[in-house]
């Protein structure tokens, strides 16, 4: 029998997927700061180096250095500048509609970036106006600044509530979808300058070799009209299972617990919570470089600058690369689809390309955090820079290419290498390879043999709860508590260990 990673190796420059999209031009991107900032321009020019922006698109405006300013602000000082910029410029050629509605019909300019300095949410302001909106919108006009400003040409729509976003759902590039009137804005924000560079450089050195790793999903259970929520996260589990993405997903009503041993995480969707927990307390704990972690609360990036505050900021602070939020309540139907979001990012689309296309509204409450033009996935294909650190994510990934047909065979070869390789990693995903296919027994027998591979105690304390949660699902409660008493016997003395309680 040929041993997998050779395989790997010799297959991986053979395999072809579809084409990915291509990237956005670094011509068509803006980058706009706080120029009463010095940290906020250097930023911006930071950003425009490395992404090889010309200086030129570098935008300066005098702006408050509050996070959030009223809507007369918004109008003023960054609005109605930022218009005349891009018609001075040669960026915007405006024109009508039938209707007569004046918005850009030409855009030499398709993404708008902000950095740390720019105001991000416009708080709510009396109307002057009734209006025939249905509650809850109908005195809602606060909005986060970005998804003001992806329709900042357009004159004349109504502030108040959600506007249609005709991005949403497109699976075609931006620069190819014909929307002239829209910018795709993304920010590049986070609690302290240093994590905003951070979210740059992690993003181009993982555009060099994919992002590989474990996928922690955290499904809320919340039933009735929020049941949406679920779908979304479950969908995103079942495309993993497919493309060969090791995936643990928490199916309980409470998040993952408190030190849960998440290791390797480099995706992560969850939800409903309103602060970070879980294994996010755990001051031990970081994400895989490059990692996208997204958890939905409708606040979640309403304190987006505070490191222990909300979701957005924690989760970039933990070493998160991207992350997307709210900046006031969004209600559920408006915020970024978790399973439109990931498969566009699986296929190869940028970070805001994709955002975009999982937000049904513009002129609403989200907010995208991370470098906008960040692709994690080009190198799924098994292209890329090789790191020994990456290979046995990469090895799966490519057995379920390989054998995409050939379930048994698959499974046969990687059981073969990781008895081989005494890989406690392969065991692992085998078990939770039948773990989602509903074989318990099975799975459980790969979890006890990953309890004895893994080298790191926190991963061989992980079995042990898969294997309780396998129990717990099938109604055996006493015996799921018998082995969570049994793991903290074995591991007494980790962090890790606060997950059994």
């Amino acid at each position: 029998m040929k041993n997998l990673l050779f395989l790997v190796v010799f297959y991986g420059s053979l395999l072809c997927s579809n084409a990915a999209p291509a990237p956005i031009n670094p011509k068509q991107v803006a980058v706009l700061y706080n120029n009463q900032i010095p940290e906020s321009e250097e930023l911006a020019k930071f950003y425009a180096r490395e992404r090889n922006i010309p200086r030129a698109n570098l935008i300066g405006l005098e702006l408050s250095d509050k996070g959030e300013i009223s809507r007369q602000e918004y109008n003023e000082t960054l609005r109605i500048p930022l218009i005349d910029i891009f018609i001075s410029r040669g960026w915007w050629r405006l024109g009508k509609t039938p209707q007569g509605q004046v918005l850009p019909a030409v855009s030499k300019i398709t993404t708008l970036v902000t950095v740390r300095g720019v105001p991000y949410k416009i708080k709510r302001s009396p109307l002057t106006k009734k209006n025939k909106l249905p509650a809850p919108f109908t005195k809602a006009n606060e909005a986060a600044v970005d998804s003001e400003l992806a329709i900042c040409g357009v004159q004349g729509y109504p502030l108040p509530g959600p506007t249609n976003n005709a991005y949403f759902k497109k699976d075609i590039s931006f620069a190819d979808a014909k929307l002239p009137f829209m910018l795709l804005v993304g920010r590049i924000d986070a609690p302290s300058y240093a994590t905003c560079k951070r979210l740059i450089t992690d993003a181009i050195a993982t555009e060099k070799r994919g992002l590989w790793g474990m996928c922690y999903l955290d499904i809320a259970k919340k039933g009735g009209n929020y049941s949406i929520g679920d779908e979304w996260i479950e969908a995103i589990a079942k495309q993993n299972n497919k493309l060969g993405i090791p995936t643990v997903v928490d199916r309980n009503k409470q998040t993952f617990v408190t030190n849960y041993p998440m290791t390797n995480a480099s995706i992560y969707y969850g939800w409903y919570t309103g602060s970070r927990n879980g294994p996010f307390l755990n001051k031990n704990f970081s994400f895989r470089r490059g990692a996208i972690a997204i958890h939905l609360h409708s606040f979640s990036a309403s304190n987006l600058r505070n490191a222990n505050r909300n979701w957005t900021g924690p989760l970039l602070e933990k070493g998160a690369a991207a992350t997307v939020g709210n900046v006031y309540e969004p209600y559920l139907q408006f915020t970024h689809h978790f399973d439109i979001l990931q498969d566009r990012l699986i296929q190869g689309y940028s970070l805001v390309e994709a955002a975009y296309m999982a937000c049904p509204s513009l002129s609403w409450q989200t907010i995208v955090l991370g470098d906008p033009l960040y692709r994690p996935f080009i190198h799924l294909d098994g292209s890329g820079e090789k790191a020994k650190s990456d290979r046995d994510y990469r090895a799966f990934r490519m057995a379920h290419q390989i054998w995409a047909n050939e379930p048994e065979v698959m499974v046969s070869k990687l059981s073969a290498t990781a008895e081989k390789k005494g890989s406690g990693n392969f065991y692992e995903f085998l078990g939770l390879t039948f773990r989602a296919q509903h074989r318990d027994r099975l799975a459980t027998a790969f979890f006890q043999s990953a309890s004895l591979k893994h080298t790191l105690t926190a991963d061989r304390l992980r079995q042990w709860l898969h294997i309780a949660d396998i129990q717990r699902a099938s109604g055996k409660k006493k015996t799921a508590i018998a082995t969570l008493k049994h793991a903290k016997s074995l591991y007494p003395n980790i962090p890790e260990t606060k997950s059994i309680v």
